[in-house]
């Protein structure tokens, strides 16, 4: 599916915003469709998507590479994001087997043909009963295969008990073992060229539908209807769907950090956040911009600049071979200094991708260090109960000179 973005232009009176161009480069004029790209009327199109098919078999080799310095012979994959890094099956119930020449991947009846259709880096096999059982068979049954590794992380003692009943009662004991580190997980949390692609799209789309959403604020309209308005404008973007519940938190509901949107109507004067992403073509996109109804009190616009410095100056600290707390300790510091340290009560920000959270995550005492196609959130927040909260979000790709911001929505205070 290809994601349109020429909703109308926004024309909306504030008092500090003014319309930015977003930069897409890879989407095409409504009105000149052979032309250069641009940011006016867009929609991406087919003739002018520069997003590449996802290379499944590069992927399957890094991780028989990993399989190999580990000493396993076999991988048994069953989380299903993990599944369609490495294969691109997007189906709901599947099972990859990978072995140190092949693959294997096993689903039933229903999946028959997009499996046939989607899956080009491992050979498609329907069966009748569960596909996680016929994988480790599989595996068992494989010259040179001793042992096959599976993920604890994505393992229930009741599946694990099940997969080994199933095998030959010589290899109960020893077949299937614990991988030491998340083999798939950790290719993910570096993506590729393709992957950055596809992310940088649904970013940008991200974008527009805060620029929309904006002229559709005003007091007294409930939070679910500006979440229902954000969500089928994204529908008709063409999005597949929304990364998770839509956040619409406005007033004294804005110091609650995961405020999804209730019926609760917006304020004639008061802050509201807005935390939404979309899917596109299986990626995840996050963001957050919270606005003003009405004019800010002192005390209120000091605290917004405080966390837009703090975020600003996190996103400033990515780079490769920052680790995650330093980067956490960017934002955190300014807070603190600002007097609001008690008030930032979660962590800076996570990976994204395939899901909503994945690792790293950027927060204190976290050692992991960036890499170039990393992309974070970067997301501090202040929490003041029963008075008002802040959060300002992008999604930041790790380059391998710093960072770039994947969702350049305006962040200077919007007073509507």
């Amino acid at each position: 599916m290809t994601l349109r973005t020429d909703l109308p232009p926004v024309r909306i009176m504030v008092r500090r915003w003014r319309p930015m161009p977003v930069p897409s480069p890879a989407v095409c004029p409504v009105d000149r469709p052979s032309g250069n790209c641009t940011t006016a009327k867009l929609v991406v199109s087919d003739a002018c998507d520069k997003t590449k098919p996802m290379d499944h078999l590069r992927r399957m080799g890094a991780l028989r590479r990993k399989l190999t310095r580990a000493g396993l012979s076999g991988l048994l994959v069953t989380h299903l994001p993990d599944l369609r890094y490495l294969s691109g099956f997007t189906g709901s119930s599947a099972a990859l087997a990978v072995a140190r020449r092949t693959a294997r991947l096993f689903t039933d009846s229903r999946y028959a043909t997009q499996a046939a259709e989607e899956v080009q880096a491992a050979h498609v096999e329907i069966v009748s009963g569960p596909p996680a059982v016929a994988a480790a068979q599989w595996l068992a049954a494989q010259p040179g295969v001793t042992i096959a590794g599976f993920d604890p992380a994505h393992t229930t003692v009741a599946e694990l008990k099940r997969w080994k009943s199933e095998l030959p009662s010589g290899l109960r004991r020893s077949f299937l073992e614990e991988v030491p580190a998340p083999f798939v997980g950790q290719l993910r949390m570096a993506k590729d060229d393709e992957e950055l692609a596809v992310m940088a799209e649904a970013a940008l789309a991200g974008c527009r539908l805060f620029e929309g959403i904006l002229r559709f604020l005003r007091p007294g309209i409930a939070e679910i209807d500006v979440a229902a308005e954000l969500e089928h404008k994204a529908r008709m973007m063409g999005a597949e769907g929304m990364s998770f519940e839509t956040i619409v938190a406005s007033g004294v509901r804005s110091a609650l950090p995961h405020g999804r949107a209730t019926a609760a109507r917006l304020p004639r004067r008061g802050f509201v956040t807005l935390d939404f992403g979309i899917i596109h073509k299986g990626y995840c996109s996050d963001m957050t911009r919270t606005v003003f109804l009405g004019k800010p009190k002192p005390g209120e616009r000091k605290a917004y600049e405080a966390v837009l410095e703090a975020q600003e100056n996190a996103v400033r600290a990515v780079a490769p071979g920052a680790s995650c707390a330093e980067v956490d300790e960017a934002a955190r510091g300014i807070l603190r200094r600002e007097g609001f340290g008690e008030a930032f009560s979660h962590s800076t920000g996570h990976g994204v991708g395939l899901e909503i959270h994945e690792p790293p995550r950027v927060g204190a005492g976290q050692s992991t260090r960036l890499v170039p196609g990393m992309v974070v959130t970067i997301e501090p927040g202040i929490y003041l109960a029963g008075r008002f909260g802040i959060r300002i979000e992008d999604m930041v790709a790790v380059t391998r000179t710093g960072g770039q911001v994947l969702t350049p929505a305006p962040k200077a205070l919007i007073e509507l």
